[in-house]
């Protein structure tokens, strides 16, 4: 078989119509732009002149600072408000380092800086950071106090040291590392050719240690996303560091060119090397791949296999935090972005299972059979184990077994086996996450705050269906954080003042992690939210605050239905709906006011003209409501749905009447249906005035244009001027004028019922009116118009 038959083999396989399938793109609740978001609730931005790149953040709630590296600056904001009482410390780099930068053809003005990449907090008082000072990397220690009023924010240039192997030379590089007690564990690129990828550790007491140089079975064109130190056990020998990238896949089929897999590699804390192989050199590192994908039948899988950002979530047992990562895809079939949530249990699973070995006559990657030497590679030397006091004790054939066999043979799985969250077909990739569990009145929820390439936040809450195995996410809010709708590279949250932090490569940003307010001014719109922050106090939907003893807080998250939670006089000021008639002659009826107990409908008066067009506008707060139209022709009739058609177009905003008849006159409800809760939004009473009465109307003088009684003649008048400046914020629009523009009326489409009911014929009496009467406004001249 040749290659191209089996890669379109392949691509059938994976992309064909039997394929796993992402379900289509999730509609955010509530989307508020960035004016909105600068107005109303509170977004604070900061920025610097001559300066970018905000992608170090350090968040120190005891200090109660947010640290920041940008392009030749370090930044110390204050929590509560960045753009308050700020500290800067500029520190660019040399000059000949960046005219020997120049001289190596890199842009000056781009890229000979010195942009901030790794920042630490090394102890009570001093942070670490490392910057690529213009294609020299360079660290240095930073006094910054120990408490928040201590004014101490200071870098001696004196005392630099060397940044090889600690952050990266090009500005366009990622960088990764953990600094755990005195020691710093980093992913970085060691070379200014940006070809030699290692795990390097340096600082603290113990030597350097580094992976196996220029061998892609370990690294190959790696990536590195983020590392965490996890403990093993209650022995602090049995720490483990776990670093998060994507690389070139080692293992993947030949003839399908690069593939790119997602990566978790391992190594111990307490690894000192080989005693007379790998001196040096990591001889614990394992590494085991990370599937986030949509199964599919036929094992036909969507893979997600661009591994973006990684964040771990501290549970109760610091042994076993939750792992969250988005993942893009690198597809050409389809374009999307996912979260896949994976436990320490399964992590460590696939790190006990069998190793990949490439054996066979076309060398293909199967699982190791053979005879695994003692101690597992892998293992770290401790009590827990075994008897080896050092990885320099291990047997040779434990250390050249860990050489030739770092790739592990089982992937690891994300929980429930799927992606928690995924968005699909939509215009933007997720780039960073950052989680944080919150505390409800019927139970706990993680809530994922994920930053796009468009600038903007989505706001997730996972919650349970039936157990934990179960989980649903659901879309609360897309909040447009940068105008310039530049990515987003850094993201911070502060429980503890319910803060978030997000950085892009012009300005940094602030909001709350809340919105309650925006939902409504109703029980039933902040029950239907289902916003673990929020909850209805009895008058207005606040902040929720655990342990409380405020009798009237109601929160539901998991089921959200106002029934339940809300009496009927608190479901809102939109609950309930009274229209009596109130006739005031033949065609004309009014609405009486509503129960006030049960609250009120709004109310809008729309007028349009017979063959024209009219616009009946209703947006409800929720993007995920479902917008139902009624229609009643008087008070007495019943109500009766809607329904579209050519000439009944619902679109976003409302329904256009392409063809204004005289049977669309009447009393239109707009009602809102979300989450098996369906509540009224608006009431639109539709006047319809005859086309030709309203082109009868002429000044006094005028033989051909007069038309009816002069009284006639002076409310339409009036009603002419409403129609062509209609009052802000009118829900309901009469387009334009056609006569207006020049053009003739349209002729009058025969109707009979309400729209959309279909189109009856022309009433015989109506039909014969015309023949004798004629169509006056035709034959007179357009120039005669008065309007």
């Amino acid at each position: 078989m040749s290659h191209r038959l089996l890669l379109l083999l392949v691509l059938l396989l994976s992309c064909g119509p039997t394929a796993g399938r992402p379900p289509p793109a999730a509609t955010p609740r509530l989307k508020l732009a960035f004016p909105e978001l600068r107005a109303r609730h509170g977004l604070q931005l900061f920025r610097l002149e001559r300066s970018c790149c905000y992608e170090a953040l350090l968040l120190d709630e005891e200090r109660g600072r947010l640290f920041v590296g940008a392009q030749n600056h370090l930044l110390s904001l204050a929590l509560d408000d960045i753009s308050q009482r700020d500290r800067k410390i500029y520190w660019p780099a040399p000059v000949e380092w960046r005219e020997e930068c120049n001289w190596a053809g890199k842009d000056i003005t781009a890229e000979c800086m010195n942009f901030v990449k790794i920042l630490h907090a090394y102890n009570r008082t001093h942070l670490y950071a490392c910057g690529t000072g213009a294609f020299h990397p360079v660290c240095a220690f930073v006094e910054a106090g120990q408490h928040a009023e201590e004014p101490t924010f200071k870098l001696d240039p004196q005392r630099t040291e060397d940044g090889k192997g600690k952050s990266p030379y090009d500005p366009r590089h990622a960088a990764a590392s953990v600094l755990v007690g005195e020691e710093l564990y980093s992913g970085v690129a060691t070379d200014l050719m940006g070809r030699d990828f290692t795990i390097f550790r340096s600082l603290g007491r113990r030597p350097s240690i580094r992976t196996e140089q220029h061998d892609s079975r370990w690294l190959n064109e790696p990536k590195f996303v983020a590392v965490f130190w996890v403990p093993e056990s209650e022995d602090p020998d049995d720490d483990k560091i776990y670093f998060f990238f994507r690389e070139t896949a080692v293992e993947r089929q030949q003839g399908l060119g690069k593939t790119s897999f997602a990566r978790i590699g391992q190594i111990c804390r307490n690894d000192m090397g080989g005693q007379r192989s790998l001196v040096n050199k990591w001889t614990t590192f394992l590494k085991a791949r990370l599937v986030c994908a949509v199964p599919g039948p036929d094992g036909a899988d969507t893979h997600f296999n661009e591994l973006r950002d990684v964040f771990l979530l501290q549970t109760k047992d610091k042994r076993n935090p939750l792992i969250y990562a988005i993942f893009s895809t690198s597809s050409s079939v389809f374009q999307g972005s996912a979260v896949c949530v994976y436990t320490m249990a399964d992590i460590r699973r696939a790190f006990l299972g069998p190793f990949a070995h490439k054996e066979g006559p076309n060398y293909q990657w199967v699982s190791y059979q053979g005879r695994v030497p003692y101690p597992r590679p892998g293992m770290c030397p401790s009590k827990t184990f075994g008897t080896f006091g050092s990885t320099k004790d291990f047997p040779d054939e434990v250390i050249q077994f860990a050489r030739h066999h770092p790739l592990m043979y089982n992937p690891v799985l994300p929980h429930s086996q799927r992606p928690l969250f995924l968005q699909a077909s939509v215009p933007y990739t997720f780039t960073r996450i950052a989680v944080d569990r919150v505390t409800a009145a019927d139970g706990h929820y993680d809530v994922l705050f994920i930053g796009t390439d468009m600038g903007t936040v989505l706001k997730v809450v996972s919650m349970a269906k039936e157990s934990w195995h179960h989980m649903e996410p659901l879309l609360l809010e897309e909040l447009q954080v940068f105008q310039d709708a530049s990515p987003v590279t850094s993201l911070q949250l502060s429980s503890k003042r319910h803060q978030l932090y997000a950085g892009s490569a012009t300005a940094l940003a602030q909001l709350s992690l809340h919105r309650c307010g925006a939902y409504g001014k109703a029980c039933a719109e902040c029950c239907l939210a289902r916003d673990p922050y929020c909850a209805w106090d009895g008058t207005a939907c606040t902040r929720y605050v655990p342990n409380t003893k405020r009798r009237f807080r109601r929160q539901d998250i998991r089921n959200g239905d106002p029934n339940m939670l809300c009496s009927e006089g608190e479901l809102g000021s939109n609950w309930g709906l009274m229209v009596s008639p109130a006739r005031t002659g033949p065609d004309d009826w009014a609405m009486s006011p509503p129960d006030p107990r049960r609250g009120s409908v709004p109310q809008k008066q729309l007028y349009g003209v017979e063959g024209s067009t009219a616009f009946l506008e209703c947006i409800p707060k929720s993007l995920q409501a479902r917008v139902l139209w009624m229609y009643q022709r008087t008070p007495d009739d019943p109500k009766q749905e809607v329904q579209m058609d050519e000439r009944v177009v619902q679109t976003e905003r409302g329904v256009l009447l392409r063809s204004v008849q005289r049977a669309d006159a009447g009393l239109y409800l707009c009602h809102a249906t979300e989450h098996g809760f369906t509540q009224p939004l608006l009431q639109l009473s539709l006047e319809v005035i005859g086309a030709r009465q309203v082109v009868g109307m002429a000044p006094a003088g005028d033989p051909q244009l007069t038309a009816g009684p002069p009284s006639h003649k002076v409310w339409y008048r009036d009603f002419l001027q409403l129609v062509e400046r209609p009052p802000v914020g009118t829900a309901g629009r009469a387009c334009q004028r056609p006569w207006s523009r020049g053009r003739s009326l349209p002729p009058p489409r025969a109707h009979a019922g309400p729209p959309g009911r279909g189109h009856g014929e022309e009433p015989r009496r109506a039909r014969r009116r015309r023949t004798h009467e004629g169509p006056r406004a035709e034959r007179r001249p357009r120039s005669a118009s008065p309007w």
